[in-house]
């Protein structure tokens, strides 16, 4: 049975460092710093008072001013970017097959606002109180059954959920669905609204992220002196279709997806492999799925979280799975602008991997000043460059020893 090329036709993005894909890569290849002070709740007494947050938008500018309100944050911020990516892929008005529609959207937390605000209610007022709502919203399969609604996607809706692996996992579940001929399109990505007192309360408590509270040089990714990342929000929603369907129609094809592995390492619940076997694997695996050599590659956008682990051995992977050319490779941090979205940070860095092939230019590892004699490959740090190549790579690794890694060929001319 041949196999589908899958190709990616519209994407949308909702970020700390903007409301739009142009807006938030235009800012990245600035080296705009989107962390700074919490405004979505009072910080006094709380130990970690910085975030990631998606700064000025009015949801009711883009949705059903009722519908707005009765979701939680993370399913309207997918709305936002799905609007987006629905109207770059010109879908609308085409006739589709709905049952060969999927959505493929992830979550590490999902509901995470109404978790926390309807327990607050059952605990400090009366268990009747709690909204309808509650258990709808919090579950993270209706962030993708809520797409399907608008979109009339009839197919499957599969979000993975494997923490900050969750959106790269759900494109390379969706990409392997349409590869194998089961699906003709699916929209896929992620979304995470984690900034509230339970999320970040929860993170500081495992000691995972940066205390100083410094917005301006809180992620610094491969430095010597990182010390925990900063926890943000977004979502990236991408439509996918085998190339057969977007040919037919005459879609601009923006990239391609050519390859994608994923392991477990089965190892620890909060750290990764201390020997990097499972994130090498999946960087193995994602290349041979792809039918290319390492020397391929131009540009990884790393999972760099600017925690000593990660960082550490993330780099570690990509030396024993690239040998020699891991030293020739641009490899950037886009957390160290955005923040850590958990799982909707693989959709975010993703749209950043897709605009590097497309524009020919690497977004920087901003706060980068210190080396680290673990991490002495090519950060591209501070400055963006201009690399022109034909693929790059996008990397997430998540609590639970997951590893996601997913290639991207340059879109058609």
């Amino acid at each position: 049975m041949s196999k589908e090329r899958v190709v990616i036709t519209g994407m949308g993005l909702v970020s700390p460092v903007g409301l739009s894909v142009e807006e938030s890569f235009n800012n990245m290849l600035k080296g705009v710093n989107g962390i700074d002070f919490i405004t979505l709740y009072p910080t006094d007494h709380w130990k970690v008072t910085i975030a990631g947050e998606v700064k000025q938008i009015d949801f009711e500018q883009y949705l059903d001013k009722k519908e707005a309100k009765r979701n939680d944050r993370v399913t309207n911020l997918a709305l936002v970017a799905a609007k987006e990516a629905w109207e770059q892929s010109k879908l609308e008005g085409v006739a589709l097959d709905p049952y060969r529609f999927g959505m493929f959207v992830g979550s590490g937390i999902g509901g995470l606002n109404t978790i926390f605000e309807e327990t607050k209610k059952s605990v400090t007022r009366d268990p009747s109180r709690i909204s309808p709502f509650f258990i709808p919203n919090a579950i993270i399969n209706m962030i993708g059954a809520k797409l399907g609604m608008i979109y009339q996607a009839k197919g499957p809706n599969l979000p993975q959920v494997t923490a900050c692996s969750a959106a790269t996992n759900s494109l390379g579940e969706a990409y392997r669905y349409i590869k194998d001929g089961y699906l003709d399109i699916v929209m896929s990505g992620g979304a995470e609204a984690p900034i509230n007192e339970i999320g970040v309360g929860g993170f500081a408590s495992l000691r995972a992220l940066e205390p100083s509270n410094d917005p301006s040089q809180a992620s610094r990714p491969f430095d010597l002196t990182r010390n925990g990342f900063v926890i943000a929000e977004g979502a990236g929603i991408f439509v996918l279709e085998s190339y057969t369907h977007a040919k037919k129609r005459g879609a601009k094809i923006l990239a391609e997806i050519v390859g994608y592995g994923t392991t477990a390492d089965a190892f620890h619940m909060t750290a990764p492999d201390e020997e990097a076997h499972g994130i090498t694997r999946a960087l193995q695996n994602a290349l041979l799925d792809a039918q290319i050599r390492p020397e391929d590659i131009g540009y990884i956008n790393a999972h760099g979280t600017s925690t000593q682990l990660n960082d550490k051995l993330e780099t570690l992977g990509i030396k024993k799975a690239f040998g020699e050319h891991a030293y020739h490779l641009n490899i950037s941090s886009t957390k160290s602008m955005t923040g850590h979205a958990l799982g909707a940070s693989g959709a975010i860095e993703s749209i950043a991997v897709i605009k590097a092939l497309e524009t020919s230019m690497i977004p920087p590892t901003i706060n980068y000043k210190t080396p680290d004699p673990d991490c002495d490959l090519n950060y591209t740090v501070n400055k963006a460059v201009k690399r022109n190549m034909t693929y790059a790579m996008n990397v997430n690794i998540g609590f639970g020893g997951q590893n996601a890694v997913i290639i991207f060929k340059r879109g058609e001319d």
